[in-house]
C-alpha cells in the first residue's frame, strides 16, 4: 500500500505542476451554469492518468473530466480530481488542490491531496496514519459545537429554496463559524490536519471525497452519512468531523 501511496504522491505533484504552469494562460468554459472547467483541469488529469497508467496498466480509473476506465479483472481503481476548486483557481483564490484516491475491492485505502499554492502534500493509507509533508496529522480536540469551525459544500447554481442552503443557514446559530470554501478535498484534508472541525455535503462526486475520507479517518476523525449511516463514496451524502461529540450534534441538526 505504501508503494501505491508514493505513486499517488508523485502523480499529485505532477498534476499540481500542470496547474501552476497553466495558471496564467487558461481559458474558461461552463460545463453547466456556474460549473467551470479549464484546459488546466484536462491537462492535469492527463498527466496524472499517464503516470499512473504507466505504472499500473491493469488498474481502473475514474476521474472528473470524462475519465472512466473499467477493469473488471482488477480490484484497484484510482479516483481522480485533477483540479478540485476550479472556480477558486480561475479567480486566483488560493484554495484548490489535486486529489487522488485509491479503491481496493470497493474500499477506499489510500489518498493524496496536494495544494500546489502552499506546497502542502496530505497523504494517508489504511493502517498507516495520515501526514502533511511527512509530519503526522491529528484531528482537532474541539468537543463543543459552539467552538467549532465548520464548512459545507453547496450545489453550484443553487437557489435559496435548496435544502442544502437551508441546512447551511440552520447551522449558523450553533457553530462558532460556518464557511463555504469551494474545495471539498481541501476541506477534508483540513479536518485531518485539525484546522477544521466538521464538513458536510449532499452534492459531491466520488472524486471530491475519495482521498479526503481516508485522510480524515486515518487522522482519527469520523466520516458517515448525514444521518449517521455508513458512508459510500458513490453516494453524495457525507458528514465528516473530528470524531468528537460534535459529530452527533451535527447529525441532529443536519439529518
Amino acid at each position: 500500500m505504501l508503494e501505491f501511496l508514493r505513486s499517488a504522491e508523485e502523480a499529485a505533484r505532477r498534476g499540481g505542476h500542470v496547474l501552476r504552469a497553466w495558471s496564467s494562460k487558461f481559458t474558461v468554459k461552463e460545463k453547466s451554469r456556474s460549473n467551470l472547467v479549464t484546459e488546466a483541469d484536462f491537462a492535469s488529469q492527463q498527466a496524472i492518468h499517464d503516470f499512473l497508467k504507466g505504472r499500473y496498466p491493469n488498474h481502473g480509473f475514474h476521474g472528473e473530466e470524462g475519465l472512466d476506465e473499467v477493469r473488471p479483472d482488477s480490484p484497484y481503481r484510482w479516483i481522480v480530481d485533477p483540479l478540485d476548486g476550479t472556480t477558486n483557481y480561475v479567480h486566483g483564490f488560493p484554495y484548490f488542490a489535486v486529489s487522488i484516491g485509491l479503491e481496493y475491492e470497493g474500499q477506499l485505502v489510500a489518498g493524496a491531496i496536494y495544494d500546489p499554492t502552499h506546497d502542502e502534500m496530505f497523504l494517508a493509507a489504511r493502517g498507516s496514519g495520515a501526514t502533511l509533508n511527512r509530519r503526522p496529522l491529528h484531528r482537532s480536540d474541539v468537543t463543543e459545537l459552539g467552538q467549532a469551525m465548520l464548512v459545507a459544500s453547496l450545489p453550484v447554481a443553487t437557489s435559496p429554496e435548496d435544502m442544502a442552503v437551508k441546512r447551511f443557514l440552520r447551522m449558523l446559530p450553533h457553530a462558532q463559524t460556518v464557511q463555504r470554501t469551494g474545495s471539498a478535498a481541501l476541506n477534508l484534508a483540513y479536518i485531518a490536519a485539525g484546522r477544521l472541525d466538521g464538513f458536510w455535503s449532499t452534492s459531491l462526486k466520488p472524486w471530491d471525497m475519495a482521498a479526503g475520507v481516508v485522510l480524515v479517518e486515518e487522522a482519527g476523525g469520523k466520516v458517515t452519512r448525514l444521518d449517521g449511516g455508513p458512508f459510500q463514496v458513490g453516494e453524495p451524502n457525507l458528514l465528516a468531523s473530528n470524531g468528537s461529540n460534535i459529530h452527533q450534534e451535527l447529525m441532529k441538526h443536519l439529518a
